[in-house]
């Protein structure tokens, strides 16, 4: 018979690396399929944060934001190199609506209908006072009153507002958290393949017979679709489960301009549609601004930041900014499709957020993940093995909440010491060199840089401080194949580089991976 493993997982993105992760470190021997790169699609384009979700709160999705707040400073600990703390400032402004289906907005109209849907300071402050409490904070200050007359966070705005909360959150490198959840999950045993898409999935003698695009046939006790917007596909098509269980696809779509202010706090929104964006501050010389929320048709790869979603964007944005936001600044823009459980929400952004795990028991066992937000992708990780559990009685137990992922080995305060400790190991680093590499890499940027006395001794510059050694460990260590892996999900260095630098890249990696 051929080697059976415990766990083939389907789907790259941060819940399939996240369920990898988990069970190999509980002893299962594991392998997970991706068709195209790690973090191809959704899980490289969220808005990049470690959130409760505040305005969730108004769906009365409390559990929800609970377990998302309680994962906030979990996370944190466990990788203060792709995350870190962020203040967000909500200017409050007379103008600001509820959207008009939500529990809370539907509540209040019966209540206070001379209010006429706006949402009163009062209840913004309340619903901030539980933001603080749901969740056990004890690393993020808590929230606070500000002026924005004559402030910092007050300059780039319009003069009409002039008072604003302040509340904390977390930022996070979503595309780095899953290379770095696969490459746990690879060293503690898991097999990680990229490229390789899964055409078929049946039943047989009571595995899992899983063939793959390339011929490839492997066996699993257990079978976890974590498809992401494919989950859906992959059910109906792969697998031929008899579920009527269904994804809603919903756009989130960003835009990237030239950073709009000098501080580093970021900015939350709300618009007289009900709607809420964020602007953020993004790699050091930009500034981030999004979501929108759009029901989705057709390929999730094909998901683009639509001409009417630029526009969008820049005049919600333009509504709170005293210089108001352009097309024609539009550096980057990028789009995701979330692919949230269908619980008939009538519109995208009243869709649930939560996530739903569906198993399948019709023979070998078959997980299917719906929905999920990145901050929870530890807990659904968990949950996940909790109903597989009674099909491995030698599983190990839970041990992924106190366990930093690679790099992340060091106190969540100390930052700036590991920057001038690697700057002063390794003189010819620049400042901005030396903290890009620590915020990717953590402690392993001494393992890329090794024994380098000089640049030079890193290889080859392709611009913007990416090396040949670094290209080395990110296709050895993160199953990087291509210049876009590399440029656009493990790092954003495609901001500051050319077509041609982008190009030289895929001709150095094409050539690694013939030769190797």
């Amino acid at each position: 018979m051929a080697d059976i493993t415990d766990l083939f997982i389907i789907g790259g993105g941060i819940n399939g690396c996240g369920i990898a992760r988990d069970a190999a470190g509980r002893g299962l021997s594991v392998r997970l399929a991706e068709m195209g790169d790690l973090a191809q699609a959704t899980s490289s384009k969220s808005t990049k944060l470690f959130h409760g979700g505040l305005r969730y709160l108004e769906y009365l999705e409390i559990r929800l934001v609970r377990e998302a707040l309680k994962e906030r400073e979990t996370l944190l600990r466990a990788m203060p190199h792709i995350s870190w703390p962020m203040r967000f400032v909500l200017p409050l402004d007379p103008k600001m609506t509820f959207e008009s289906d939500t529990p809370v907005s539907k509540a209040l109209a019966m209540v206070m209908p001379w209010n006429k849907g706006h949402r009163p300071n009062f209840l913004i402050r309340a619903g901030l006072f539980l933001y603080d409490h749901l969740g056990g904070r004890k690393i993020l200050p808590g929230t606070s009153s500000l002026s924005l007359k004559d402030s910092p966070e007050g300059a780039p705005l319009q003069d009409r507002l002039q008072k604003a909360y302040e509340y904390s959150d977390c930022w996070v490198d979503d595309a780095r958290l899953v290379a770095l959840n696969a490459r746990d999950a690879a060293q503690k045993g898991a097999d990680i393949m990229v490229g390789a898409k899964v055409t078929e999935a049946v039943r047989e003698n009571g595995n899992w017979r899983i063939t793959l695009d390339d011929g490839r046939i492997f066996h699993a006790r257990a079978l976890v679709n974590a498809g992401g917007p494919w989950v859906g596909r992959v059910i109906r098509e792969v697998a031929n489960l008899d579920s009527t269980e269904t994804v809603r696809l919903v756009r989130g779509s960003h835009i990237v301009v030239p950073k709009l202010y000098d501080h580093d706090k970021a900015y939350f929104f709300q618009g007289g549609d009900g709607r809420i964006i964020f602007a953020i501050p993004y790699q050091d010389e930009f500034t981030l601004i999004g979501t929108t929320d759009r029901d989705h048709d057709g390929s999730p790869l094909d998901a683009t930041c639509t001409p009417e979603e630029q526009e969008y964007l820049c005049k919600f944005a333009s509504e709170y900014f005293a210089k108001p936001v352009t097309t024609d600044q539009i550096v980057w823009t990028y789009s995701g499709v979330r692919p949230l459980y269908d619980d008939g929400a009538k519109s995208a952004t009243a869709a649930t957020r939560d996530y739903v795990l569906s198993l399948d028991e019709k023979g070998a066992p078959c997980l299917n993940v719906f929905g999920g937000k990145i901050t929870t992708y530890r807990r659904l990780a968990e949950h996940a093995m909790e109903k597989l559990l009674p099909h491995f009685s030698k599983a190990g137990p839970a041990w992924t909440a106190g366990a930093p992922l690679p790099g992340g080995d060091f106190p969540v305060d100390s930052v700036d010491q590991q920057i001038a400790r690697l700057q002063g190991d390794y003189p010819f680093l620049s400042p901005k060199w030396a903290k890009r590499l620590v915020r990717a890499y953590g402690t392993d940027a001494r393992n890329i840089l090794g024994d380098a006395i000089q640049a030079s001794d890193l290889g080859r510059d392709f611009g913007a401080t990416l090396t040949e050694a670094e290209l080395r460990w990110l296709m050895s260590h993160e199953f990087a194949r291509h210049a876009d892996d590399v440029v656009w999900r493990r790092s954003k260095l495609g901001l500051r580089m050319s077509a041609e630098e982008i190009a030289a890249i895929d001709a150095w990696m094409t050539n690694a991976r013939q030769a190797a």
